[in-house]
């Protein structure tokens, strides 16, 4: 039932947004979702199933984005990388789910971590395979030298303003600095 799965996970999403997960039951889940408990109970197999679906949900709608950003019109890669920067900051700032899998930082309103005290079932990243995953994809869609390398300089960069924000004009400096990565490389011995 996609249907009936992505109801309950939007449902699931929108009652974690206005309180902690151990408070969300799953009667006001399925019934937002306007299906029966059973089916809830069906689709995820309980709670936790249920967080683990929606901490990998998360986990797909930050990478599509990462997707996005790669693939738009920019005038170089620096251009990008920045924009990738800033899709990091912003996604981590206004979901905590993504920030979590982002930093690895998980507190008790959110569903268990993937592998804490949970079923096999649906695993999600952890900090360091989506980061593999945007350096990843982004070696495969910039064609540019040394794409994964400024790939992952942009998201390590970005990630500290995840973990430690900063005013607002911060992330407009690290977005400039890194629209100079669209510049080659030097290295010690080179010119």
């Amino acid at each position: 039932m996609p249907a009936a799965r992505e109801s309950l996970l939007e449902a699931a999403g929108a009652a974690l947004s206005g309180r902690p997960w151990p408070s969300v039951r799953m009667v006001d889940v399925a019934a937002a979702a306007g299906v029966s408990r059973q089916t809830l109970y069906n689709e995820f197999g309980g709670k936790a199933g249920l967080g683990r679906a929606l901490v990998r949900r998360e986990a797909d709608w930050y990478l599509d984005g990462v997707d996005r950003v790669l693939r738009a019109p920019a005038a170089g890669t620096g251009d990008r990388l920045a924009s990738l920067a800033e899709w990091t900051v912003r996604a981590a700032a206004a979901r905590p789910l993504v920030r979590a899998l982002l930093t690895g930082h998980w507190d008790g309103n959110l569903p268990a971590p993937p592998g804490r005290g949970a079923r096999p079932g649906v695993p999600a990243p952890g900090p360091g395979e989506l980061s593999d995953a945007e350096r990843d994809r982004a070696a495969e869609l910039l064609a540019a030298p040394d794409a994964a390398h400024r790939c992952e300089l942009a998201v390590r960069l970005a990630l500290s303003y995840v973990v430690a924000p900063a005013r607002e004009s911060g992330l407009g400096e690290l977005l400039g600095l890194l629209r100079l990565l669209s510049e080659p490389i030097r290295t010690a011995g080179g010119r």
